[in-house]
């Protein structure tokens, strides 16, 4: 009860804030005719109008920019356009990293937040360089990450249809960047459409970010938070209802070992595949669209990262597939941790990652007034002993209160072949209670048909989150929270990492702002958590401990972290490499240092040490991140992660590596190689994922994907393992084909 006093002191401390509007009134954006889309910016259409007033961001956050900017927002019927004249005045400066999409780490880029639904929650991120690449990624919970409920704030693995085109020349580089309205949604009231924009260019080798509107650094990412953008309004905007058909054909081969029957041998599995289907994009109205999918294949996403996990709960894998790329945030449903209602692995993948095939299935998402909604329903096959099932997903949400403020509810299903359901909803909120104070609440409850009776009395197939926050860096804030946990929870189309708890935390943070000296900001904060057990209502775990995080006027950034630990185990824990933690209550102090250089670098890294106590030995743990980019063809991005444990009392040993090369090659926009090296030295396995793309034009790609696992200790068993643990070459066509119908007016 110490802990929940604790948190009751801290909400009274700290109860009251104001976030002040920072944008201006609404901007009327400029129709525009007859550009050239080049890249050039030298029409004089472009010199009619204003430009936009930027300031810096970072590092002196209000002071006027060093360098000198000319951006420009304007539209036609079909396209919202923005230009930017970026004036360098160092000679050769101008930093251009990358020829591959989305990698703008390191280079000079003019980039656009638009918050197209105007809902202060949710956005899209447009970004080019020099180079004219692409990036472009989702934001929602107002670019926010929850301490509690794990809420997530951007979707970089997202992609739409848009053009840039970029051109250097000897006073710095100019840009011009198109995004259709088909590829937006949006609403239309009165002839009117408002939308909220953030624009921003980054001067790569001062470290130096132009904003506008003036947003102030009161949070990370407070320059692409959609409830600080400004407001602009378009007229008379009618584009057509467009269609987007993609088939795919795909041939490929795959190669496998299995034991024999007599367990004595490995046989090797040889077997070729063809496959076609596609997909079907309609946008219904402005803001509904519905895709289609049919024989659904995934063969260019990247693999999985190789992980060891040192923890007593299922690890996370993020989703990467594009079909369910898309707005997901309507789809996000957090439960308190990395908890989920709906988790889209769950369809077409097993728990260990195999693919399920998937017949196909239909994904509609829109916002009609203050309503959200989200709809997805797929099925798939049988394989082996799992039997063909159907995935249902129905989301609402809608703004109530105020303009940063939802209540929603989600509905979910699981009902496979041999009658066999699982059937779950929950509901939502985020509160603005005043300023900068939100409160989120979640509560969801699954009923499984095999479940024995009584699973659902007194709500043990339920689980409630309530989180409470400043969303502020400046000053005083605090995080507190609580969550519920049943020991039946268990929704079918979810992720759940524990089960069968309480949990309390408390967070309380001082930040400092400053104009001068070495440090944009720094952060002293104490924290606490503890799960208790739901039956016995005991302390199954707690971590207590203090935290100093900082960010150099260079954008270098880094911490200190001390925590005390307490773990009681009621039943042995197995760790990598054959060590088991017996049952027991252990208490263990743990201390990092981190150290990240600022990723605009062109050869940067980052390096986190953790050593201390843990359970009944002790654990050293390093892990260093170096990047180069070498030149704007070839981009080298390394992780290693070595693990020392020793257990003396036992005689027991952690020592194991994992290393992770990531390799990005281009010759040029259209042509790339993307390449992923893994070695995991708990399990002796080296994986070799590599991407082969040629882009022909947004929509048309020609895809070779080669991945292969070796076995690198294959005398630790009888019989030996094959020296190739699984190996498979995969070729894959798509095309869409683009049909647009006018819309009446």
């Amino acid at each position: 009860m110490k802990l929940q006093g604790f948190l009751f002191l801290c909400l009274l401390f700290c109860a009251f804030a104001d976030l002040t509007a920072q944008a201006g009134p609404p901007i009327f954006i400029d129709r525009i005719e007859n550009i050239r889309f080049d890249g050039q910016v030298d029409e004089p259409e472009w010199d009619a109008i204003e430009p936009l007033p930027l300031v810096q961001y970072e590092p002196r956050a209000g002071e006027p920019p060093t360098e000198r900017s000319e951006i420009r927002l304007a539209y036609d019927d079909r396209y919202f356009y923005i230009s930017i004249r970026a004036f360098e005045s160092h000679k050769n400066e101008v930093r251009a990293t990358s020829l591959y999409r989305d990698r703008i780490a390191g280079s000079d880029h003019l980039e656009i937040l638009l918050d197209t639904y105007n809902d202060n929650q949710t956005g899209y991120i447009f970004t080019t360089t020099p180079t004219g690449i692409r990036n472009d990624a989702e934001v929602f919970n107002d670019a926010i990450v929850s301490t509690v409920t794990q809420g997530g704030a951007f979707n970089r693995d997202f992609n739409t249809f848009w053009d840039a085109e970029s051109v250097m020349d000897g006073q710095g580089w100019t840009a011009e960047m198109r995004i259709p309205f088909t590829s937006l949604r949006f609403q239309s009231v009165d002839g009117q459409v408002t939308m909220g924009i953030i624009v921003q260019r980054k001067v790569a080798h001062k470290n130096e970010r132009l904003v506008f509107p003036a947003v102030p650094p009161i949070t990370n990412w407070a320059f692409l938070r959609p409830s600080l953008a400004q407001k602009i309004i378009f007229t008379g905007i009618s584009p057509s209802k467009t269609l987007y058909i993609t088939p795919y054909l795909l041939g490929g081969y795959d190669r496998n070992f299995t034991l024999d029957q007599a367990g004595e041998t490995y046989q090797e599995n040889r077997a070729t595949q063809w496959n076609v289907g596609g997909d079907v994009k309609y946008s219904i109205t402005n803001n509904l669209t519905a895709d289609f999918t049919i024989n659904t294949d995934f063969a260019q996403a990247e693999a999985d990262d190789q992980l060891v996990n040192l923890t007593r709960f299922s690890l996370f894998f993020p989703e990467k597939r594009q079909f369910f790329q898309e707005r997901s945030a309507i789809f996000d449903f957090r439960t308190g941790g990395i908890s989920r209602l709906f988790f889209s692995r769950r369809i077409g993948l097993t728990n260990t990652g195999d693919q399920v095939p998937i017949y196909g299935g239909v994904r509609m998402i829109g916002r009609s007034a203050d309503w959200d909604f989200g709809l997805l329903n797929m099925q798939t096959q049988s394989l082996d002993t799992i039997p063909s099932e159907n995935f249902g997903v129905l989301r609402l949400r809608k703004r109530v209160f105020n303009e940063n403020s939802f209540l929603g509810g989600m509905f979910t299903s699981r009902i496979d072949a041999d009658g066999n359901s699982n059937l779950a909803y929950g509901l939502d909120g985020l509160i603005r209670v005043s300023g900068d104070d939100y409160l989120t609440v979640q509560w969801a409850q699954a009923f499984d048909s095999r479940q024995a009776k009584g699973a659902t009395e007194d709500f043990k197939n339920g689980r409630l989150a309530l989180e409470m926050t400043r969303r502020r860096r400046q000053g005083l804030g605090y995080t507190l929270g609580t969550i519920f946990s049943g020991e039946n929870y268990d929704p079918g189309v979810g992720f759940v990492d524990r089960e069968n708890f309480k949990y309390f935390t408390a967070l309380v943070s001082q930040t400092w702002l400053n104009q001068q000296g070495p440090f944009i900001f720094h952060t002293f904060q104490p924290f606490g958590n503890t799960f208790l057990d739901k039956r016995e209502n005991r302390v199954i775990s707690s971590e207590y401990g203090l935290e100093w995080v900082f960010t150099r006027r260079n954008q270098d950034s880094g911490g200190i972290r001390l925590t005390s630990v307490y773990e009681r185990l009621t039943s042995e824990f197995g760790l990598a490499q054959d060590v088991v933690l017996p049952v027991g209550q252990y208490d263990f102090y743990r201390i990092n240092f981190r150290y990240n250089q600022a990723i605009d670098r062109t050869m940067r890294t980052g390096v986190q040490f953790e050593t201390g106590s843990f359970y009944d030995g002790w654990l050293h743990t390093l892990n260093i991140s170096p990047g180069w980019y070498i030149s704007k063809h070839l981009q080298l991005n390394l992780e290693y992660l070595y693990n020392y444990g020793r257990f003396d009392g036992r005689a027991d040993r952690l020592n194991f590596q994992i290393a992770r090369l990531r390799v990005g090659t281009a010759l040029d926009r259209k042509l790339s190689l993307n390449g992923l090296f893994q070695y995991n030295g708990a399990q002796d396995i080296f994986s070799l994922n590599a991407r082969f793309r040629y882009n022909f034009r947004e929509g048309q790609d020609l895809w070779i994907v080669l991945n292969s696992g070796y076995n690198t200790d294959r005398m630790s068993t009888l019989p030996p393992l094959p020296s190739v643990n699984n190996q498979s070459v995969l070729i894959k066509y798509i095309h869409t084909f683009i049909f647009g119908i006018r819309r009446n007016p």
